[in-house]
């Protein structure tokens, strides 16, 4: 089904350039929320705010079909100060940015909204769901926890992510682990400090940290099956030590990638013995954390045929990968996908080197307009596919 481009395209960049110059973190988007909920009731939808924080949902009903659709868009931006200062649309919030583009992905979702209520070429619900805070890991449970899915229930929920690097316009998805769960890490060594010239008067926790640092990189090599997948890496070491003292403390912070719960059981466990074991075997003391963040983005089986279709349907087959390769990136959908059956999928915001090929969380990022009806064309047409208008009589 094809839909008139430029009428449409001019609006959600309107709208997306809006966004993008008044990036909220997660948890304050009470501005964005606002711009939102004005938008969708302008469209003459029903709107409920302050659902998990500054959450919304809007609802649109057509016809007398008792399915219903949810289709999601996140809300919050980054604490990134933005670099492209000669955007017109420049983020006015200093050190935050859209650099993920959430911006467009919230007018994606607005224009979708919009086709769908003018064509009304469906029978039944769409839920337009706005969530805050999937930076953080906690916007999604946050809304659930706050009655999202029994005050606003939904069949099946979709969702996608503009992506850097993938030719613009094109789609890309697969049944089962598309994205990693995250799960970050505190290990602290507390050891005994002394001058640097004498050593052997202290406990060196660099020389202990250093020991598991390394240890750790032996988790994923050799206690993990080969099959499976997984990345632990220490992105922070922080210690309490001067130029001429050894310290007495360090600190190890960093995250763990995976897609299954029994391998996230054993990276805790065996990072949890290691850490423990090392300063154990030099005399220091140790205290391990391990908190779960993002759950894994496991598609459901039945619904990635729908997410192709749609997208076939809107950019063609040879703009669509129904196959591919599960990244280890994180994405707060996946905690929707566990209570609701659903699928996610990637749209190409540009190769690389090309408009829309900056990556993510970058201070020159930049949410290609180009792919902006694409993507709403792409939810209305998954609304048309599982509500579909009764056959004539």
């Amino acid at each position: 089904m094809k839909f008139p481009d430029h009428p449409l395209r001019d609006q959600l960049a309107g709208w997306r350039h809006q966004l993008h110059a008044m990036p909220e973190t997660g948890f304050e988007e009470a501005k964005t929320s606002a711009f939102i909920a004005s938008a969708l009731r302008a469209l003459g939808l029903e709107v409920h705010t302050g659902i998990g924080g500054t959450g919304l949902v809007a609802s649109l009903t057509v016809g007398r079909g008792t399915g219903v659709i949810g289709l999601r868009a996140e809300m919050d931006a980054l604490a990134i100060t933005e670099l492209a200062t000669e955007r017109p649309y420049a983020s006015a919030a200093p050190g935050r940015m859209h650099a993920c583009g959430h911006d467009g992905h919230m007018a994606m979702v607005l224009g979708a909204a919009q086709l769908l209520r003018e064509r009304r070429d469906f029978d039944g619900t769409v839920r337009f769901i706005f969530q805050p805070a999937e930076e953080h890991g906690r916007g999604a449970r946050a809304m659930m926890d706050d009655g999202l899915f029994t005050r606003f229930p939904v069949d099946e929920i979709y969702g996608l992510h503009n992506m850097p690097g993938l030719p613009a316009g094109t789609f890309a998805t697969r049944a089962g682990g598309l994205m990693a769960s995250e799960d970050n890490f505190v290990i602290h060594i507390h050891g005994r400090g002394t001058h640097a010239a004498r050593p052997h008067m202290g406990i060196d926790p660099i020389v202990i940290g250093a020991q598991i640092v390394l240890a750790l990189q032996t988790i994923v090599s050799r206690t993990l099956d080969p099959g499976a997948q997984a990345v632990v890496s220490c992105t922070e070491f922080i210690t309490d030590g001067i130029r001429n003292a050894i310290p007495s403390n360090v600190t190890i912070k960093g995250d763990t990638r995976s897609y299954d719960p029994a391998v996230q059981r054993m990276l805790e466990t065996r990072m949890r013995e290691i850490s423990e074991g090392i300063c154990r075997m030099h005399g220091a003391q140790c205290s391990f954390s391990y908190t779960h963040e993002f759950a894994p983005t496991v598609n459901w089986a039945e619904c990635v045929p729908t997410a192709v279709t749609a997208a076939t349907a809107v950019v063609g087959a040879e703009k669509v990968d129904a196959n591919v390769a599960p990244m280890m990136i994180s994405e707060d959908f996946g905690a929707f996908l566990k209570a609701v059956p659903g699928a996610f999928v990637f749209l190409g915001n540009g190769a690389e080197g090309k408009p829309g090929g900056t990556p993510l969380h970058n201070g020159r990022y930049d949410f290609n307009d180009a792919v902006l009806t694409t993507g709403a064309r792409y939810f209305a047409e998954i609304v048309r596919l599982r509500l579909p208008l009764p056959a004539a009589a």
